[in-house]
């Protein structure tokens, strides 16, 4: 079963507000998952997003098909992380360390939880 855990950003905290925290966001997820990837490819996978991030702009995000992806979708001021099998990624615990941070960083924001992420499945009409 998938699930996710959702970061809404609120008020006048925006994309721009994350580009400090960011790669402590994604390495302390991706640790909960047990997916930390190579120093050199981190250090790409940051990059590229930082970028994006301190121009306010939606960024790319983590997608590399795994035990959990870190998804910004379009047309949301949001990011989650989603995992494929909750058994093996405690989203909870991905949920209150990513909280931590953000916490420390000011920025303002709300949790959700889904368990029905569609964003990869195709369609049936």
């Amino acid at each position: 079963m998938k699930s996710s855990i959702h970061f809404v950003l609120k008020g006048k905290s925006d994309y721009k507000d994350l580009a400090p925290v960011f790669q402590d966001v994604l390495t302390a997820a991706l640790t909960v998952a047990d997916q930390v990837p190579e120093e050199e490819e981190m250090t790409m996978i940051v990059q590229l997003n930082l970028g994006d991030l301190e121009l306010n702009r939606k960024p790319e995000g983590y997608l590399r098909r795994a035990r959990i992806r870190m998804v910004f979708p379009i047309g949301r001021k949001e990011f989650y992380f989603q995992s494929y099998n909750s058994k093996l990624v405690n989203l909870n615990k991905v949920r209150d360390r990513v909280s931590a941070i953000l916490d420390d960083a000011g920025i303002k924001y709300s949790t959700a939880e889904d368990d029905d992420i569609r964003f990869d499945v195709p369609r049936r009409d």
